[in-house]
Parts: structure tokens; C-alpha cells; sequence
């Protein structure tokens, strides 16, 4: 009788060791999975080699021919024929260094791994006495022969996967491959504005962008309109965040800068979405998802926000050699880097555009890019906002005191008699608990602007009840009045349960669930942060939890659902983002049942009022949906209206 198949023992094989050709090859099927993984990996070499200019030669989208060209330091010749050996580099010499990799490339395998499937050619010099002119390496034979060149590196790469032809199989159009070419350089332009870069393609100038002189958020301000076009810039604000933490050595620990797109100019795609690390372009989990968590309270529905987030810090903090590619890294510490990217994205995005900016679109950058300090009453009076009619008191017009809004009874009536909110403090209720606010005087700004000066103009009529009508010096400004107030009073909310230390409610009976060894854990671990926000989460065995307290905002909800999302992102990022989303949601409903009501008439006081505090409120540009509040329409587009000037 045959014995199946299935049982058959598979013959034994010795244990040896892998020819070099073959190592190399399987290097090269995890390094070079396109043409664009040569590009990257060559212009990454020679932004080490402190090259100012590289011009990148294609053709047939990198397949028969990929040459990348700087005047950087070069080779020396004495070195040559280690460069394209394995693991040969001058970028690290011991674990310490790999520990600390301040350069671009440094595994010292993509020489190799690239001469092992196609034929390679290296044309260098270096501008010294001692070599008058240039040599050329021929990597198949190792022939080395002098020539002429300037101080500088060529990598010529030709018939890639000529030696693995079963690879060309996998590779796309030239047209594919080749766009694929340019965004591998356009990933290290965006990050290095000092260097010029062109890309020819079958002899013809594809792309080019030249090095932009000076530094700093300037310089990155004109790369990122060169690369990305004139509207990213135009629709994106500045930021620069830097931590005050320092490590051990009084280095500072952390910077977050960049541009953020505005909310208005996110796509339904996250194809624009670029971040980096020490200057090295990363698809990074924790910065994406502190980038995302950042615009949660401004973004409508699914989409997807755009910008450009550099991330400093001390090398030794992060670990680069992750993936053959280098595209993936690891934080020491994670949460300290979730925590720097989302308070500096929200600090951009909190200071609303309305606020002195010449054009809604432009953000200019302010010397620092913190939100206007929040005010506990309405810290400004209208400037004659209609001849003969003055307002002292603008938290009058929506039913506050001037120390907060009392949600025990949440809708505001636009018109109400003033409180006297100094004779008693007013209060915030939630759920359960009743929260004291603190109550102060209004003032007035110290320099009130005059009436010409008002970012969102002056208001002149209200359209069915929904928007107001307001002029300015650009043209005419359209605000739909319900979702500006919403903000408002969603905001004012918000802070008045951040003044206060996060309460925490006992529940009466321990709400216990089976739990994983890694809930257990974080449970355990995390014991302090979890009291600070507010939650009490113990172990009863290995396999089970108890939470016995939650925040008191979140008392009605779900405890066992509440504690499994924050134990899960804590051991990811930072659980706070969890409690102040499910806290975010409660208020925002508030807020909304809170606001002025469509159809409700308006006195031009009234109108005033709001415009007045939307420029002064934090995030006022959306509503808490991510809807737009206002919009302006310049004279050049009424005038085209009415064919003016044709």
C-alpha cells in the first residue's frame, strides 16, 4: 500500500551556509522592491555625503536606467572597492553608534544588495590635492579606471532585476514606476528645502526644484509651495512646539513643527499626509494617530487632514533600524511623542483665522505658536456695532454671567437680562455632579480695535433666519449663526470642566471583565494615570478586572466599554485622548441644544456680539461637526457676479 502524500517525511538537508550572490539577492528582495527603492536609497547616500545639488536620470521608469548624480564629498579612492561590498559603511563602526544614527542611510547593504540584481557603475571624486580627477568603479568586475570629473558621486544603476528577471514580472508601467520615482525625491525635497533637486526621464525635465537660500520656517514655507503647490501653504498654519522637557544632559527632548493643513483643505484621501523623523520621512503609527486624534474636534465626517509634521529629537531616543527600508521607526517613549505632535497640531488649528488674519485662507506665522489665552468672561465690549446703539456687556446678549454659562438649564436665550455672576459663583452641571465655575469681571480690551479693523466686519442683515450678513474691508462675510455659537459655547464649556481636577465617582457596584494578560498589565502599570483620569481599575485575578470608579462626567455610560478603550490606547499612545473624546461628545451635545436656534431674529447688537467672539474663540472656524461657521467672499468674486469691469 502507497503511503499519501501528506505523510511522506521531506528529505533531510545540511545546515550551510549561503553563497554571498544569494545572501545579497534575498538582501535585495527585502531593500529594492522598485525602481523607486533605488532612488530613495542613493539619494539618501548622497544627502549623507552633504550634497547641496542631485539630479536624478531615468529611463523607462528606473527599469534600464537609474542615475543619481551629487557634488557631494565623494569617495576616496583607497575606499572604493569596500563600497560596494556588503555591509561596508563610514556611517557606523560600533553598537553605540547604531544606537544613535544621525544619518540617512547606514545599514551598509544597498550597494550590494543592488550590484547582486543589476549592473552598477560608480564615478567619484573628491576635492582634495591628492586626487586631480575622478575614478570609476565597474561593479561587476571591480575594474577600477581613472576619469574625468567635478568633486562629486554617480551611481549609475542599468537592467534592474536583470539577474532576477522573475521580479520584472511584478513592476508596473513605466509611467507608474516612474511616478512612484518622483515621490521617493519629493519625500526628501519637502524635508530638505537647502538642496536642489531635478529628475529627467528619457531625456526630458520631469521635475526640479531649486535650493531655496536662507532656513528655517521660511525656507521649509517655499519647498512646501514648490512641491506640494501654492494652496497647501496658502490653507495650512504654522507650527513650532517645543517641549520644555530636557533629558539628562540638558538637551531639549522634543520639537514638533511643520505646517497643518486647515480643516477646510482635508481630502478624502490621506495621500497628503507627511511626517519625519529627524529629518527622515516615516509611516509611523503614534504620529498619525496623534496628528488624527488633533483634528477630531474640527474635521467633518471621514476626512482626512493634510500636513507636513517634522519630529526632533535625540537620536538615542529613537530606533531607525526597524525595517530594511527604514521607512518604520520605534520611540523610547511613545507617549511623550503622541502627546508633542497632538498639542502642537491643536495649538495651530486652535487659533481661529478670524482673528486678525488679512484673508480667511492665509495663516501667518506669530512668534509663537500658542492659542490666545481663553477668556472666563467676555473679555471685550463691541466698538459701535450700529450708530447710536453700544453694548457694555456682550455675555448679556447670550445669557451668561461674565464668569460662565450655567448648563443646568443648557439652551441660551439670545437677549435675556444680564446675571450678576460677582454675587455668586455660577455652575457647570453634568450628569450627576455640579461643578462651581469661577466667576469674574468683565473687561475690556486693553487695545479695542476700530470698527474698520473688525476681522469679520460689521454686520448688516440676517438671510432666513440662519446666516448673518456682515461687511469687512475684503467684502462681504457670511456666518451661519448656529453653528458659530455652537463652537462657542462648546468651547466655554470645555474649559470650565479643564479648571477643574477630574472627578472621579465610585460606582456602587465594581463592574468586573475578563481581561488579556497585556489589559491586566497596563491595568498594573499604568495605576497612576489611570486615577489622574479620573477611572479606579484593579485586578481580582489574573484573568479579571474591577473597575471601581469612573469620571463623573462619564458616569452613565458604559464602564466595562470605557475601561477596555483606555487600557487598549494606553498601551499604545495616551488614554487620555480616549476619556477626552467620550467628554467631548458629551459637551458637544450640550452645546448644540445650547446654541441659538435657525429661524430666531437677531438684533444687530446681537450679531455683533458673535462675530466679535468668534474671533477670540478657539477653533470658531468649525463648528463641532467640522462644518465651516463663515465664509467670505471677496469684491473680486462679487464683482465677477455682476460682470463688473468686462
Amino acid at each position: 500500500m502507497t503511503t499519501p502524500p501528506s505523510t511522506l517525511q521531506p528529505p533531510r538537508r545540511p545546515i550551510r551556509e549561503l553563497p554571498d550572490e544569494l545572501i545579497s539577492q534575498i538582501a535585495a528582495g527585502e531593500v529594492v522592491e522598485r525602481p523607486a527603492s533605488v532612488v530613495r536609497e542613493l539619494v539618501d547616500n548622497a544627502l549623507d555625503a552633504g550634497a547641496t545639488q542631485i539630479t536624478l536620470r531615468l529611463q523607462a521608469g528606473g527599469v534600464r536606467l537609474i542615475s543619481v548624480e551629487d557634488n557631494g564629498s565623494g569617495i576616496l579612492r583607497s575606499e572604493l572597492p569596500n563600497a560596494l561590498k556588503r555591509h561596508a559603511t563610514s556611517k557606523i563602526a560600533s553598537l553605540s553608534d547604531l544606537e544613535s544614527v544621525g544619518t540617512m542611510g547606514f545599514r551598509g547593504e544597498a550597494l550590494a544588495a543592488i550590484c547582486s540584481i543589476a549592473e552598477v557603475s560608480l564615478l567619484t571624486r573628491v576635492d582634495t590635492a591628492d586626487e586631480p580627477h575622478g575614478w570609476l568603479l565597474d561593479g561587476r568586475s571591480g575594474e577600477l579606471q581613472p576619469t574625468a570629473r567635478a568633486p562629486g558621486t554617480t551611481v549609475e544603476v542599468r537592467e534592474l532585476f536583470f539577474a532576477t528577471p522573475a521580479r520584472r514580472k511584478f513592476l508596473k508601467t513605466d509611467a507608474t514606476e516612474l511616478a512612484h520615482c518622483i515621490e521617493a525625491v519629493r519625500r526628501h525635497a519637502l524635508a530638505r528645502p537647502e538642496v536642489g533637486f531635478a529628475i529627467w526621464h528619457d531625456g526630458k525635465l520631469v521635475a526640479q526644484w531649486r535650493a531655496v537660500a536662507g532656513g528655517g520656517m521660511e525656507a521649509l514655507r517655499q519647498r512646501l509651495a514648490d512641491v506640494l503647490g501654492e494652496d497647501f501653504v496658502l490653507q495650512a498654519v504654522a507650527l513650532d512646539w517645543p517641549l520644555d522637557a530636557q533629558d539628562d544632559e540638558g538637551l531639549q527632548r522634543l520639537r514638533v513643527w511643520g505646517f497643518a493643513g486647515l480643516p477646510d483643505a482635508a481630502r478624502s484621501r490621506a495621500d497628503w499626509q507627511f511626517a519625519y523623523v529627524n529629518g527622515r520621512y516615516v509611516r509611523d503609527k503614534t504620529i498619525t494617530h496623534a496628528a488624527r486624534s488633533a483634528y477630531e474636534d474640527v474635521l467633518h465626517g471621514h476626512r482626512q487632514p493634510v500636513y507636513a509634521l517634522f519630529v526632533s529629537l535625540d537620536p538615542a531616543r529613537v530606533d531607525v533600524n526597524v525595517h530594511p527600508t527604514k521607512i518604520e521607526v520605534r520611540f523610547r517613549d511613545g507617549r511623550e511623542v503622541h502627546q508633542g505632535v497632538r498639542r502642537a497640531v491643536e495649538a495651530a488649528l486652535a487659533v481661529p483665522r478670524s482673528g486678525g488674519v488679512a484673508e480667511p485662507v492665509v495663516s501667518e506665522p506669530a512668534p509663537a505658536w500658542t492659542p490666545p489665552a481663553r477668556q472666563d468672561g467676555f473679555a471685550f465690549s463691541p466698538r459701535e456695532p450700529e450708530v447710536g446703539h453700544r453694548v457694555s456687556d456682550v455675555g448679556a446678549l447670550w445669557g451668561y454671567g461674565s464668569g460662565g454659562a450655567s448648563t443646568s438649564s443648557a439652551r441660551t436665550d439670545i437677549g435675556s437680562a444680564p446675571t450678576d455672576a460677582s454675587s455668586h459663583p455660577a455652575t457647570i452641571s453634568v450628569r450627576t455632579e455640579t461643578y462651581p465655575v469661577r466667576a469674574e469681571p468683565v473687561e475690556a480690551l486693553a487695545n479695542p480695535l476700530p470698527p474698520g479693523d473688525w476681522p469679520l466686519g460689521r454686520a448688516i442683515a440676517q438671510l432666513q433666519g440662519v446666516y448673518i450678513l456682515a461687511e469687512n474691508t475684503h467684502g462681504l462675510v457670511v456666518v451661519d449663526m448656529h453653528a458659530a455659537h455652537e463652537r462657542i459655547v462648546y468651547e466655554r464649556l470645555k474649559q470650565q470642566l479643564d479648571d477643574q481636577q477630574v472627578a472621579s465617582q465610585p460606582l456602587l457596584i465594581p463592574a468586573t471583565f475578563s481581561a488579556t494578560p497585556d489589559e491586566v498589565a497596563t491595568a498594573e502599570d499604568c495605576a497612576e494615570v489611570l486615577t489622574t483620569l479620573g477611572l479606579e481599575i484593579t485586578a481580582l485575578s489574573p484573568k479579571t478586572l474591577a473597575v471601581r470608579a469612573v469620571p463623573t462626567t462619564l458616569a452613565q455610560g458604559d464602564p466595562v466599554e470605557l475601561a477596555r478603550s483606555v487600557l487598549a490606547e494606553l498601551g499604545q499612545v495616551d488614554a487620555s485622548t480616549v476619556v477626552q473624546r467620550a467628554r467631548n461628545e458629551l459637551l458637544a451635545t450640550m452645546a448644540c441644544h445650547g446654541a441659538v436656534r435657525a429661524n430666531r431674529r437677531l438684533t444687530l447688537d446681537e450679531m455683533n456680539a458673535l462675530l466679535r467672539q468668534m474671533e477670540v474663540t478657539e477653533r470658531s472656524d468649525q463648528c463641532n461637526h467640522g462644518r465651516p461657521t463663515w465664509r467670505q467672499l471677496g469684491m473680486r468674486e462679487l464683482d465677477a457676479l455682476f460682470l463688473r469691469g468686462r
